[in-house]
C-alpha cells in the first residue's frame, strides 16, 4: 500500500521509530535520514506534478527536495563534528593517562631518590662512627 510522504508523515515516521528505541541514531543521523526523507518525498511530488501538469506541485517537490539535500548535508557535518569531538575526547584520555604514567614514574624516581640519599647520609655517619671508634679503641 503506498501512502503520502511528506513532511508531517516523514517526521512522524521518524519519532515513532525513535520513541521505539528501533534505531539509535546520533543527531547528525537524524538530519540525514529526515533529509532523505525529504528528498524523496520531493521526487514523488515533483513526478506526479510533472505527470498531472500541476507546476505548483511539481515546483513544491523541488523545493522539497532542495530542503531534504540541505538537511542530509547539515547532517553530515553535524556528524563529523560529533566524530571530531569525540576524537578530541579519546585523545585528551590517552594523553591523560600518559601524563599520569608519566607523573606516577617520576614520583617513583623522587622516592628512590630521597631513600638513596638517607641510605647514603646512613653509611656516611656509619663509617665516621667506625674511623671514630678506631681510632679512640687503640
Amino acid at each position: 500500500m503506498l501512502w503520502p510522504i511528506n513532511r508531517h508523515t516523514s517526521g512522524t515516521f521518524l519519532r515513532v521509530l525513535l520513541e521505539k528505541g528501533n534505531y539509535a541514531m546520533s543527531t547528525g543521523t537524524e538530519n540525514t535520514l529526515k533529509g532523505k526523507f525529504d528528498e524523496v518525498a520531493g521526487k514523488v511530488k515533483q513526478s506526479v506534478g510533472e505527470a498531472t501538469h500541476n507546476d505548483s506541485l511539481a515546483n513544491k517537490g523541488t523545493a522539497q527536495q532542495v530542503k531534504g539535500h540541505a538537511e542530509q548535508a547539515w547532517g553530515s557535518v553535524k556528524s563529523a563534528a560529533s566524530d571530531t569531538a569525540a576524537d578530541a575526547r579519546v585523545h585528551a584520555n590517552e594523553s591523560r593517562a600518559i601524563h599520569e604514567n608519566e607523573g606516577e614514574h617520576k614520583a617513583h624516581d623522587v622516592r628512590e631518590s630521597i631513600a638513596s640519599t638517607a641510605q647514603n647520609v646512613k653509611n656516611k655517619i656509619q663509617d665516621s662512627v667506625d674511623d671514630y671508634r678506631a681510632k679512640h679503641d687503640k
